[in-house]
């Protein structure tokens, strides 16, 4: 099984994906983010430059069929389940990955969290994250993404304890 927690940086992926992990048998977690810092570490700049002009290394062609790859590999090697957060709004690499995932196993689940701007901002500066970074930066671009574009199951996290959250992904999944 592969479930995927989708949602902006600050939405609670991690701490869903950790909570997750203790309820589900089996698992491991697979963070794709992980094959993007070692994209970013060995590709020469001039390539980076030609295919990630925005300096985001899913638009790096290999991001995306490294993260299938990846989790094929994982689950041939160790058969387990993966639990993959990861933040993607990119609609083309999405489709990609979750046809991915669903040719390795049939038992793929989508989650994407959502939560207000402001919630998410709080949660940034919460843990510690810089006004104004990264993380801040792409906030609107994957709420605008998230509502334009169909990302599956979304689950509101603003309101919801964690323990709410997976008792809600539990009930969707065939554990």
């Amino acid at each position: 099984m592969i479930i995927m927690i989708n949602g902006a940086f600050g939405v609670g992926k991690t701490t869903v994906a950790n909570e997750l992990l203790k309820e589900v048998s089996k698992s491991m977690i697979y963070d794709p983010e992980e094959i993007g810092f070692m994209l970013r570490n060995i590709i020469p700049e001039n390539i980076k430059r030609c295919e990630a002009e925005t300096g985001d290394f899913q638009d790096l062609q290999l991001w995306k069929v490294f993260t299938v790859n990846v989790a094929d590999f994982l689950i041939e090697k160790y058969r387990m389940n993966l639990i993959v957060p990861m933040t993607i709004r990119n609609q083309d690499n999405f489709q990609y990955i979750v046809n991915g995932f669903k040719n390795i196993d049939k038992h793929t689940y989508h989650f994407c969290l959502t939560a207000s701007k402001e919630a998410i901002y709080e949660r940034l500066r919460n843990r510690g994250e810089e006004e104004g970074n990264w993380c801040f930066q792409q906030t609107d671009k994957c709420l605008d993404a998230f509502k334009e574009n169909d990302f599956g199951e979304y689950i509101d996290t603003e309101n919801a304890s964690v323990i709410e959250i997976i008792e809600n992904i539990k009930g969707r999944i065939i554990l």
